[in-house]
């Protein structure tokens, strides 16, 4: 009984955390674009974004954990004066690369 009590409540847990990052009002300004759509924009520089990729050994979903990295990776871009940011590498360990970019609006 006490198994599943504990089983309950860790399930409640982990469903309820959801996206655990907020984005910014200056990163909801910043878009993710594809390479060909920055092709005229000015490059400022990398946005390498960490989040759990597991929690009390539970992986993730992929979709949450992509969620949180492209938030993350949004605030930090408008933190540099960017508007936009291009995805440079897979999920690694919980950690991804995006390229930040300032695009005419």
């Amino acid at each position: 009984m006490r198994t599943l009590v504990l089983a309950l409540v860790l399930g409640s847990a982990l469903s309820a955390c959801g996206n655990w990052v907020n984005l910014t009002a200056a990163g909801r300004l910043v878009t993710v674009a594809t390479p060909t759509e920055v092709a005229s924009c000015r490059r400022i520089g990398t946005s390498t974004s960490n989040a759990l990729s597991e929690i009390v050994f539970v992986e993730r979903g992929s979709a949450k954990l992509q969620a949180e990295l492209i938030d993350l990776a949004r605030n930090e871009a408008a933190d540099m004066g960017g508007n936009r940011i291009v995805v440079e590498s897979p999920i690694t360990d919980g950690r991804q690369t995006f390229g930040v970019y300032s695009c005419p609006n």
